[in-house]
């Protein structure tokens, strides 16, 4: 890593209307180092890196590049630059080849007179060499649908190094990947960095800042408030920078369980959900790990009635839960807060308001009589108790945070006072101040006497948060810990098949 900054910034700021988006941002970025850049959802780091690609410009301020003043007004500038960004939402096209994918807009051509050719052979050449680079085995003439995220990952990488990427930004690279194929991502950037590749890495998982970033730059309310070398680095400094307080711990205890409340024997459900039992008691946190395949949301989509069943016996306080519709299970008590909030669970043109009322309209009947005014003391009532930041009750959900737009979700189901909460992966993507405020709320869920069945990929989140800990390999159930015992290690060994 060399001391001159290949990037500099300097009283950079963004105002959107009335909102001030970045407030007089200054960092420097070195020559060949990983810096990290954290901060709470709404902290400024995406209208950053929109100015630094060209998606936004700046009202005020100065970046430099390379020692030079440098104005970034369009994305193809930031490439011509060697500015290159991978977002946590992939821009592949599934069904163009990896080749296809990696020279898109900068196809190696042949000429014969005034024509030119797409030059195939060449373009496989040159990604089959760019991929030797990072040391995994992928076809350039595959299409990227059949590869797993990981590797589709890494060739959004070798799309960006194509273009003679100098600055490479990385955007929660590992929001969707196992931990498996984060350890992929993280030997690549170790090669990328001995390169000379200079990195920007953005997450919420301070595990992985700390790991891989030689210095920390935090961020809250648009404007920056410290940079720490690796030496300097710990989470407790990060997060009371990132939340401008110290936090309560992240993982609150609460009470246990009571009665068996839901009973799953045998459930089966096509090839993904062979056979499931466990036994949710009232007023416990269940959690449930696994690798991702195992089938631990088809599982939840079966009881929860949203993909039928082709065998078991589920009862709900010992009586037959037998739905054939999501509503069935919305009527008996039982809520389901799915994986994905933007596509599935949440109305994101529609209002803070229309989206917590949601649940308990469709329950109700979609002719039933509305009364405005309950609907908007419903609204503010969880504004109030999620401490959710919106400017009001009718702000579209699109414009909040994903921290809040989580909140609201929970606040949706829970206008329905479940007896059962079924939640999946719920703090995917947000920050560590709004994952504090979920698993506050789900331990409250808990003391109530609600029982809440905990699916997620965050095996901390899953010790941290769980009474017991079951455990799904391939379909089945394969192992129930304490969660009071269990370790990170007893979990993936179940998960993998080392123990019974």
């Amino acid at each position: 890593m060399h001391d001159s900054p290949l990037l500099s910034i300097r009283d950079v700021s963004k105002r959107f209307g009335g909102t001030q988006a970045l407030a007089d941002v200054s960092m420097d970025v070195a020559n060949g180092e990983v810096r990290a850049i954290v901060g709470e959802n709404g902290a400024g780091k995406s209208t950053l890196m929109k100015i630094l690609t060209g998606v936004e410009q700046a009202d005020t301020g100065q970046i430099s590049w390379d020692g030079q003043p440098v104005e970034i007004r369009t994305p193809f500038e930031a490439r011509r630059l060697g500015i290159a960004i991978v977002h946590q939402e992939l821009s592949l096209v599934p069904n163009l080849s990896v080749a296809e994918n990696v020279f898109v807009g900068h196809t190696p051509a042949r000429k014969f007179g005034r024509m030119s050719f797409l030059d195939r052979p060449s373009m496989l050449e040159q990604t089959r060499a760019l991929l030797a680079d990072f040391d995994v085995a992928i076809d350039p003439s595959m299409r990227v649908r059949d590869l797993s995220l990981a590797l589709q990952q890494v060739v959004e990488i070798a799309k960006a190094l194509s273009q003679h990427c100098r600055l490479l930004i990385l955007d929660e690279p590992t929001s969707a990947l196992t931990a498996h194929e984060a350890e992929i991502l993280f030997s690549l950037l170790a090669r990328l960095r001995e390169s000379g590749v200079t990195i920007v890495y953005i997450s919420h998982k301070l595990d992985e800042v700390l790991r891989l970033a030689d210095s920390c730059t935090v961020m809250r309310d648009g404007s920056v408030v410290g940079t720490l070398s690796r030496a300097d680095m710990n989470s407790d400094r990060l997060v009371s920078m990132m939340v401008g307080r110290t936090l309560e711990t992240l993982y609150p205890a609460h009470s246990g369980g009571g009665e068996p409340l839901l009973e799953v024997k045998g459930l089966r459900r096509g090839n993904r959900v062979r056979d499931v039992s466990f036994t949710l008691r009232a007023g416990e946190i269940l959690g449930v790990a696994g690798l991702v395949g195992a089938g631990r949301t088809e599982m939840a989509r079966a009881i929860f009635g949203a993909d039928a069943r082709d065998g078991g016996e589920v009862l709900l306080a010992g009586r037959p839960f037998d739905v054939r519709t999501p509503s069935d299970a919305i009527r008996q008590g039982v809520g389901y807060i799915p994986e994905d909030r933007k596509d599935v669970g949440l109305f994101l043109r529609m209002s803070v308001r229309e989206n917590v009322i949601a649940v308990t309209q469709c329950s109700s009947g979609l002719l039933s009589w509305r009364d405005r005014g309950v609907e908007r003391e419903a609204a503010r009532d969880a504004v109030n108790d999620f401490h959710i930041r919106t400017a009001s009750i009718e702000t579209p959900l699109l414009n909040l945070s994903g921290g809040n737009q989580q909140k609201v979700l929970l606040a949706k189901w829970l206008a329905i006072k479940p007896r059962v909460l079924i939640v999946d992966e719920p703090t995917r993507g947000i920050d560590v101040g709004a994952k504090v405020e979920i698993h506050r709320l789900l331990g409250q869920l808990a003391d109530s006497g609600v029982g809440v069945l905990l699916i997620s990929s965050d095996l901390p989140e899953v010790l941290g948060m769980s009474d017991r800990v079951l455990v799904m390999r391939n379909g089945r159930t394969v192992a129930e810990l304490d969660g009071a015992t269990a370790t990170e290690n007893l979990v993936m060994s179940a998960a993998v098949g080392k123990v019974a």
